[in-house]
């Protein structure tokens, strides 16, 4: 590389560092919770690209909270160990066998994977689970899918201490249940409750989508409440932006500023969200 090149690029660099001011400015010690997905997880380098914005995110004075998925993890190991799932109306009946292979993928080998590259990128990140300090009390969903549990009671003040500690938490969807049961809670919906739980300032939503598309296919780039269900009712959003809508949804409405649903596999997502005007993916809130 020649050196007017490279002088070029670190003038390019310090611009585009003097336009993020008024963004790092804006998230100075905002809490910013994201739902890092199975799918979105990508390559090693892809894993190790999110390690580095976190870190970033945090070095610049926001409060993150990971909150992973792992189902492509998930149906390997069952598939490895000749588990065989039922499905009931859709959904994978969790019984014993499967949930103790959920916690055994999601708090073991998927949790410590993201720790350690959080780490490695200069973060100082801590692995969890729902049930570690009641952080996520649950109860079952539906009898007939056996463990799969519904969040209803949280421990905000426990993050706020790892945050006031410089920690950053990982957290992996388990949930403890009242009798001393193991749950396994989507990670869509554990990462919406736990937002909502803090009162975050953004829930970032983590997928292998761009985002929410009109019936053009065209990606949205801000959407209110009130359009999210329009949307869903005249089948515009379908399949599985359903649920991620509904959990954005749930999140604005317990008190979460607003929600974003960006493709995690793109390079630096959350810092394109985050701290440039244009943002990534799409974006739900109230109508200010």
């Amino acid at each position: 590389m020649k050196i007017r090149d490279m002088n070029r690029d670190w003038i390019a660099t310090a611009r585009t560092l003097n336009q993020a001011l008024p963004y790092l400015q804006r998230y100075d010690g905002a809490t910013v919770v994201i739902k890092l997905g199975g799918h979105a997880m990508g390559s090693e380098e892809g894993l190790h690209s999110f390690a580095r914005d976190v870190a970033l995110m945090q070095q610049v004075g926001v409060n993150p909270v990971v909150v992973h998925g792992g189902g492509p993890q998930i149906n390997g190991m069952l598939a490895k160990l000749d588990i065989q799932s039922e499905f009931v109306r859709g959904k994978r009946v969790t019984d014993a066998a499967t949930v103790e292979v959920v916690e055994m993928v999601l708090s073991g080998r998927v949790n410590k994977a993201i720790v350690q590259a959080i780490n490695a990128a200069g973060g100082k990140a801590v692995g969890l689970s729902g049930k570690d300090a009641n952080l996520m009390v649950c109860e079952p969903t539906d009898a007939e899918l056996g463990f799969v549990g519904t969040p209803v009671a949280f421990n905000p003040d426990f993050l706020r201490s790892l945050h006031a500690a410089e920690i950053i938490p990982v957290i992996a969807p388990i949930g403890a249940g009242r009798d001393g049961e193991t749950f396994n809670v989507n990670g869509d919906t554990a990462a919406g409750a736990i937002a909502a739980s803090l009162k975050a300032d953004r829930l970032l939503l983590l997928t292998d989508v761009a985002g929410v598309k009109n019936a053009e296919g065209e990606v949205l780039t801000e959407l209110s409440p009130g359009q999210i269900r329009a949307m869903i009712a005249d089948g515009t959003v379908a399949g599985g932006m359903i649920p991620k809508t509904e959990t954005a949804l749930d999140a604005i409405e317990h008190g979460v500023r607003a929600v974003v649903i960006l493709d995690g596999r793109a390079p630096n997502a959350c810092l394109l969200e985050l701290y440039t005007e244009h943002g990534a993916g799409s974006l739900i809130r109230t109508p200010r």
